[in-house]
């Protein structure tokens, strides 16, 4: 005797169609479905890394950044394309997901739009929203494109770090307080710094300019003014990309 003999037929019956639902769910998707899912979601994703390569600036671009942008977004699909509509499998996603760390920092907020993007669009993909994926990818970049030709929310840059090496007994303000009023909107000593070896005086300068600015005169009458001794000037932390 079976323990299914002992248990009532009405509960019997509930137990074996769920035991029935339990099964493999492959027959959700056909081959073909993978097939577009996964060719459509790498095509549309190197519409994505083309984006990002062409709109790019700065000096910290990364091949390896775009290819997992590519490889992200076709992950995503098949991921989507096994869950379906599973709640179980989802759950079982999130667990296996809750284990691993990402310890890579991601240098520009920009990127993070492009993390989104090509999530956005494998999901699409794997959920078999292939005209949405399609239209999505194309329209975000076509934003994005313009705003990169039509530079938006761009800004002109007038601050500037000023270094530059005086004599240890020399006084700052009186050096270059006339020089500096007629250059700069502002100005602020910001560190005083005393170099090994030479004696020197290292000050750093926190500037804003004016309108029109010649930096090649200006370190010339610095130079001319500490006694033709080291002089820098760095741009805004706005423009530096590292």
């Amino acid at each position: 005797m079976t323990l299914l003999n002992l248990v009532p037929q009405g509960l019997n019956e509930l137990l074996s169609q769920d035991v029935n639902a339990i099964g493999d769910f492959t027959g959700v998707f056909t081959t073909w479905d993978i097939v577009i899912v996964l060719c459509l979601s790498f095509g549309l994703s190197l519409v994505i890394g083309k984006t990002y390569q062409t709109t790019h600036k700065g000096i910290s671009y990364s091949q390896g950044n775009v290819q997992t942008y590519v490889l992200m977004a076709v992950v995503v699909a098949v991921i989507m394309l096994v869950i379906g509509s599973n709640i179980a499998r989802a759950f079982s996603l999130v667990g296996a997901l809750s284990i691993v760390r990402f310890r890579n920092a991601v240098k520009e907020s920009r990127d993070v739009g492009f993390v989104f993007w090509a999530m956005a669009v494998g999901m699409s993909c794997g959920t078999r929203f292939y005209l949405m994926a399609v239209f999505a990818t194309f329209t975000i970049a076509g934003f994005v494109f313009l705003m990169h030709y039509f530079n938006f929310f761009a800004r002109t840059v007038r601050e500037r770090i000023l270094l530059a090496e005086v004599d240890p007994d020399a006084d700052p303000e009186k050096l270059f307080g006339e020089l500096f009023d007629k250059t700069f909107q502002e100005h602020y000593l910001i560190s005083m710094e005393s170099m090994p070896g030479t004696g020197t005086l290292q000050l750093a300068y926190s500037t804003t300019i004016h309108g029109k600015f010649d930096s090649g005169k200006f370190l010339q009458e610095v130079r001319r003014l500490n006694g033709d001794k080291k002089v820098s000037l760095i741009e805004g932390q706005q423009q530096i990309d590292l």
